[in-house]
């Protein structure tokens, strides 16, 4: 066991128990220095420099840890997280797809990798995509309605209408929305 790495982990732990994330954060880079090769050291520094939206430095050092660790499902959402956070699209593809391979329950990496093809216009791959994320959480309304807007770009009205008929059935307000934003008027009845 390296003590040096778990005594400095274990103060950084308890750093950011107590709100001191920069002290936090120094305390994990001497761990990691103790021990270069740790890759839930690096998750902890991404994921902390991730909630203080450091983006780019969060995506290094989940870019390394998953080097360490190619097979951890969770540590490759987090880095796809990352990245479309840092407005690294291509890479953030590529990585949820790999969280999707490692982990196809996960649905935040489904609907990540789904949003990720509709801002670029890609609507029959996002559909695809949120698909599997409304299937996992089917009372998720955010999904469902991204759903249905892909459909309505792929010009599927079958496909929207059973998104509607489902968000009405859970989630009215996003029923409406959707009703509203793909212009389905013929539902609009089944909103009073």
């Amino acid at each position: 066991m390296n003590y040096d790495r778990v005594r400095h982990g274990l103060r950084g732990m308890l750093l950011n128990m107590l709100g001191q994330r920069e002290r936090a954060l120094a305390a994990y880079r001497d761990s990691l220095a103790a021990d270069p090769h740790h890759a839930e050291t690096l998750r902890t520094l991404g994921w902390l420099e991730a909630q203080q939206e450091h983006w780019t430095v969060a995506e290094a050092w989940l870019a390394r840890a998953v080097e360490l660790e190619p097979d951890d499902a969770h540590a490759w959402f987090n880095l796809a997280y990352a990245r479309d956070k840092g407005g690294m699209d291509d890479i953030a593809i590529e990585a949820f797809q790999r969280a999707t391979e490692l982990n196809p329950n996960n649905d935040r990496a489904w609907y990540g990798l789904g949003m990720l093809h509709a801002r670029h216009g890609r609507h029959a791959k996002a559909a695809a995509a949120l698909t599997e994320a409304a299937k996992l959480q089917p009372m998720n309304g955010l999904a469902w309605y991204a759903l249905g807007m892909a459909w309505q770009h792929c010009n599927e009205p079958d496909k929207v209408a059973a998104v509607i008929e489902h968000t009405l059935s859970h989630d009215p307000q996003t029923a409406q929305r959707l009703i509203h934003d793909t212009e389905r008027s013929d539902y609009t009845h089944r909103l009073g």
